[in-house]
C-alpha cells in the first residue's frame, strides 16, 4: 500500500525566543517493509543549517539550528510511503534458549549492548504477578509474550493523554488506564522485570479500522536471540507488522521525542501537533 503522512508540530511562544540547536527524530527508522518514496521536510522560520545525523542508539535525525529569534517554530513533515507486507511471527529463536524462567538469560557477548534496556526504572510489586499469570497460559517464549501484551490491552483501557510525561507505575495500577506511550512503559517494566531486554519505539500507526488509528503512536520491542529486536503493542494487544513505523527507538521514552531542542527567552511554550495518515492503494 502507499501511505501519505503529514505530521505537523507548532511551537508559540509568549514572546520573540531565540532558537538552539533542535533535533528532529521525523525520518522513518530502516524496516525491510518500509520504502520511502517522497520527503518533504519544512520548518519556520528557515533555518540556517540542517543536516542528517545518527544518534548514540542508531536512529537517523536532522539536526537543525537557527540564527534569528521568532515568535514560533513551525515544522511539518510529509512522506510518501511504500509499504509491503510483513510477517511479524517470521523468525526463528536462538537454540538453547529456556522457558519457562525466572529470569530471561542473554548469551554472555550480548550482556553489555542490552545492559540499559534490562534497568527497571519504575517497580512494582503487581510486575510478576502480571508476568507470571502470562506464564501459566503459556507453552514458549512465543506465547508467553503474545499473553503478557493481551493482558496488558485487556486489563487497562487506553485513553488519550495530553498531559506530558509518563505516569507512574502505581498510578496506572491504581486507575487500570494509561495513554499508548503509558502503556508501553508498563509493558517495558514487566519485561524487564525478568530480565528481558525491551525498549520504546515512537513513531506513528495506520489503523484504517480505527476511529484513532491515524497517529502519532508508540510500542515496545523486546530483544529475543535470533529474531532480534520484535514489537508489541499493548495498547491493542498484539505483535507490530507493517502497520507500525518507526521513528525512534530508545531505552528511554524521553530520547523518542519527535522535536527535542531549547530556546533562550522567558517566554512561554505552547505546541499544536498533527498527524493526518492518508491510504492511496
Amino acid at each position: 500500500m502507499i501511505l501519505l503522512v503529514d505530521h505537523l508540530s507548532k511551537y508559540s511562544y509568549d514572546e520573540k525566543v531565540s532558537l538552539n540547536p533542535h533535533s528532529l527524530l521525523l525520518i522513518p527508522q530502516q524496516r525491510s517493509y518500509i520504502k520511502i518514496l517522497e520527503s518533504e521536510l519544512l520548518i519556520a522560520p528557515n533555518p540556517m543549517g540542517k543536516n542528517e545525523r545518527i544518534n548514540a542508539e542508531g536512529n537517523s535525525y536532522f539536526q537543525v539550528w537557527f540564527n534569528e529569534t521568532t515568535a514560533s517554530l513551525q515544522v511539518q513533515s510529509k512522506l510518501k510511503l511504500e509499504i509491503t507486507a510483513f510477517n511479524p511471527y517470521g523468525f526463528i529463536l536462538q537454540s538453547g534458549l529456556v522457558y519457562p524462567f525466572d529470569y530471561f538469560g542473554y548469551p554472555e557477548e550480548l550482556l553489555p549492548a542490552l545492559h540499559l534496556f534490562r534497568q527497571v526504572e519504575d517497580d512494582h510489586d503487581e510486575l510478576l504477578t502480571c508476568i507470571n499469570n502470562a506464564k501459566s497460559v503459556s507453552g514458549d517464549h512465543i506465547s508467553f509474550l503474545a499473553a503478557l501484551v493481551a493482558d496488558v490491552h485487556k486489563d487497562w483501557k487506553h485513553i488519550i493523554r495530553e498531559e506530558e510525561g509518563l505516569m507512574t507505575l502505581q498510578e496506572m495500577f491504581d486507575m487500570k488506564e494509561g495513554s499508548c506511550r503509558d502503556l508501553s512503559w508498563l509493558l517495558i517494566q514487566m519485561l524487564r522485570k525478568v530480565g528481558m531486554a525491551a525498549r520504546f519505539v515512537s513513531g506513528y500507526a495506520f489503523n484504517p479500522e480505527l476511529a484513532e488509528g491515524h497517529e502519532l503512536h508508540a510500542w515496545v520491542e523486546v530483544f529475543l536471540p535470533g529474531a532480534g529486536w520484535v514489537g508489541l503493542d499493548p495498547s491493542l494487544g498484539l505483535l507490530s507488522d507493517q502497520n507500525y513505523i518507526p521513528l525512534a527507538c530508545s531505552y528511554h521514552p524521553l530520547n523518542t521525542l519527535p522535536i527535542y531542542g531549547t530556546y533562550g527567552g522567558k517566554g512561554k511554550s505552547r505546541l499544536f501537533s498533527e498527524v493526518i495518515i492518508k491510504q492511496l492503494e
